[in-house]
């Protein structure tokens, strides 16, 4: 899955909600990872920060 995201804070926000205990956090995650993966459909690669 986390390679279907594809922007730098959409991987940080990624990091951050999989670490989150509890069935709402899990449901939260499960949604921004299916909605995250529709924005990122068209992009080519990752962007970078250095």
């Amino acid at each position: 899955m986390k390679s279907k995201i594809k922007t730098v804070c959409g991987l940080e926000k990624y990091e951050e909600l999989s670490k989150r205990k509890g069935f709402f956090n899990q449901l939260r995650f499960h949604w921004f990872v299916l909605i995250a993966s529709l924005r990122d459909f068209g992009k080519e690669e990752t962007i970078k920060e250095e």
